[in-house]
């Protein structure tokens, strides 16, 4: 914005200081707003139940690059981003709406194309298409889906109820499609040099599709209810397990403890991130786009989940004054920075 003592750069602030600005600005007039700006979804309340509604934009040349990214995974993807952030709520999803933005460089074929993928994720995640907008765009194609789902009230879990001394627990493992984005991107830079080179991707299927078609993990969702157990809190990992460890403390006005031992990885993970020179945690801590589960659970259900496969503690709730720490391998306590994905930040050239 521009005043009288100059100009604020939305760099300086980046994306979550921009949404922070702006909802300061947000007066809820509805009742039957149950919460608005700053969870992972809102929340509407419709009697017995609530009514969560996401939604997300993904930018070409922001968030993928058609040169690597298949239209149909991409149309699967963008619903998937969506169904995780419902299922961050301990809701289920139930339907979708999309609306894209493209240039004439784009046939019916390839946008056919793209929502064989959208299709293909509303079948797998039982949701319906119930709608949409279609306009044209000047810079290239632009998919925005919003996501509704439902859950009881009693089973609604928000970012903003972690307690302390209760356990922070993160599903499956990390790292994995910032590892296969950085392939994607050296075979890319291989290509653009020499069109005859064939891109070098065999053995590395499982980081690939982390990467070009994620998975929301609906199924932590019934597992919790099998397990009886509702999380204390919980939050998607889009942009990176700390920014999303420090979003969840604070929401609730707590600290935390991660043990870097804990953390989960894969071996192609592991490897991948070594024959780039990565230390494979910083790709867990920073990477983003897993869409995986963080969340908090009472000690008192330690033993529901422990030994459980998806399940993985990696450390546990603390004092708010104690701040947010890594403790790395060698014991060593570094304080929890936010070094996630953020596209109002200024990139490197």
């Amino acid at each position: 914005m521009t005043n009288s003592e100059g100009r604020t750069e939305l760099e300086e602030l980046g994306e979550f200081g921009l949404i922070q600005h702006l909802s300061k600005h947000v007066e809820i007039k509805n009742k039957s707003t149950a919460l608005g700006i700053g969870d992972d979804a809102a929340l509407i309340d419709a009697g017995k139940g609530q009514v969560v509604l996401t939604t997300d934009m993904l930018v070409e040349g922001v968030h993928f690059d058609l040169t690597y990214t298949p239209l149909k995974h991409l149309g699967y993807k963008s619903v998937v981003v969506n169904i995780s952030d419902v299922c961050a709520m301990n809701a289920t999803p139930s339907q979708i709406t999309v609306s894209i933005a493209l240039s004439n460089r784009f046939s019916l074929e390839a946008i056919d194309e793209l929502y064989s993928g959208i299709m293909l994720a509303c079948k797998n995640y039982k949701v319906d298409l119930v709608g949409g907008d279609t306009t044209s765009s000047l810079s290239g194609l632009i998919i925005s889906v919003s996501a509704v789902g439902f859950a009881d009230k009693k089973d609604m879990v928000l970012r903003s109820t972690a307690k302390e001394n209760d356990l922070l627990c993160v599903t499956g493992d990390l790292g994995g499609a910032y590892m296969g984005l950085q392939l994607l991107e050296r075979e890319k830079s291989v290509f653009e040099v020499n069109e005859n080179m064939q891109p070098n991707l065999e053995g590395n299927d499982y980081i690939l599709e982390r990467q070009l078609k994620p998975e929301a993990r609906t199924d932590i969702i019934k597992l919790f209810e099998e397990l009886k157990v509702k999380p204390t809190s919980m939050i998607d990992i889009s942009d990176g397990l700390s920014s999303e460890a420090l979003h969840l403390c604070h929401s609730s006005e707590v600290g935390c403890n991660i043990y870097e031992e804990k953390i989960p990885l894969d071996h192609q993970t592991i490897e991948m991130a070594q024959e780039f020179k990565i230390d494979p945690s910083i790709c867990a801590l920073s990477g983003g786009e897993d869409y995986e589960l963080l969340f908090t659970i009472s000690q008192n259900d330690h033993d529901k989940i422990k030994g459980d496969p998806n399940i993985s503690i990696i450390g546990h709730i603390t004092a708010k004054g104690e701040g947010c720490q890594l403790v790395a391998k060698g014991g060593a306590v570094h304080e929890l920075t936010a070094q996630g994905w953020d596209s109002l930040l200024k990139k490197d050239k």
